[in-house]
């Protein structure tokens, strides 16, 4: 199914694409190549809409919290808006005081993407990045597919390939709420497990100090599952949890995560072939969002599957760097249980 999902600023029309498969249904715009819904069942066979989303695409554009969207060339922080590659410096637009997040303010989510197929349970979109753009060297072409396996899978998979060596590191910033997207309150009740041993902490920019950090008597423990809101106002050796958890974590196994509403019954894993999972708990969220429910901080929790935050700037650490004419893939498998 098809609908209209609003105008973009150039005039042309933006879709809502419908796919579903195995009880599960999501929407995706092209508007950002952005997932905006994805209803499945809970224990007792009741379906609710578990992420966070928008009406139409002018609210896409208008909203600050990257919510469903696409995020590349490059996700997370850039230190100093600048990274060296190949000898050359090459300067960013800073969008975070001095800093680059998600690649500047002419981010993918704000542009039209070109759909290429649309079947029953699986949608894939196109979109083409000049040499230059948002700083970034080298013509890419980058494509997202949205799959529904019939198992309570949704993958989401990225492939670009770069005339030029370049930058990428592609995800998807969708929110969670297990308890359904319309009832803000309880996202902070889910519970959750990352088996990481390891995070790496960073700075009040929110910029990682290069180390890696045991997870063990901090509140970035989640090895066993505890709720998300349970530790998030610790302050524990200056780890910035004044506003809530931000931060990346290493992906020891897979899935890297797992995610519990009680009261519903639901049940979501991650499963990623990328080196770390950023966990964000929503801590600048406000956003009014489908059928009119306001996004306050903490609506919704994002574990987005990435490479380390300012990678870039840690040569130890692996790297996002693809050469030219080599192909970029990843992909990374929520799966529901009910």
């Amino acid at each position: 199914m098809t609908k209209f999902f609003g105008t973009m600023p150039s005039g042309e029309q933006a879709s809502l694409y419908t796919i579903s498969c195995g009880g599960i249904t999501a929407s995706i715009t092209d508007c950002g190549a952005a997932l905006m819904a994805l209803t499945v069942p809970d224990s007792m066979g009741n379906l609710d809409d578990v992420v966070l989303g928008y009406e139409c695409a002018e609210d896409c554009l208008k909203g600050s919290s990257y919510i469903g969207a696409t995020v590349g060339r490059s996700a997370n922080r850039i230190k100093g808006s600048a990274f060296s590659m190949g000898g050359r410096v090459y300067p960013l637009t800073p969008n975070e005081g001095n800093n680059n997040l998600h690649s500047g303010p002419d981010a993918y989510h704000l542009r039209l993407w070109r759909v290429v197929s649309h079947r029953e349970d699986s949608i894939s979109f196109l979109l083409h990045s000049p040499s230059g753009d948002q700083g970034f060297p080298g013509n890419a072409d980058i494509s997202v597919t949205y799959c529904l396996d019939g198992r309570g899978g949704l993958h989401i998979t990225y492939d670009a390939v770069c005339d030029q060596d370049t930058v990428f590191n592609l995800t998807n910033h969708s929110y969670f709420n297990l308890a359904g997207h319309n009832h803000p309150e309880k996202a902070m009740g889910q519970l959750l497990t990352l088996p990481a041993r390891f995070f790496t902490p960073a700075d009040e920019e929110s910029i990682p100090t290069g180390e890696m950090r045991p997870v063990s008597g901090t509140p970035m423990d989640f090895r066993t599952p505890k709720p998300i809101g349970q530790d998030m106002e610790e302050d524990y050796d200056a780890l910035h949890l004044q506003h809530g958890y931000d931060h990346n974590f290493e992906v020891f196994c897979n899935p890297c995560a797992v995610l519990h509403d009680p009261e519903s019954g639901r049940t979501m894993t991650v499963s990623t072939d990328c080196p770390g999972l950023q966990f964000y708990a929503g801590n600048f969220l406000s956003d009014c969002g489908k059928e009119g429910v306001f996004y306050g901080k903490h609506s919704g929790v994002a574990l987005e599957t990435q490479f380390y935050p300012d990678a870039l700037h840690h040569p130890d650490w692996a790297q996002p760097v693809v050469k030219a004419g080599s192909r970029y893939h990843s992909e990374t498998v929520y799966r529901f249980f009910w």
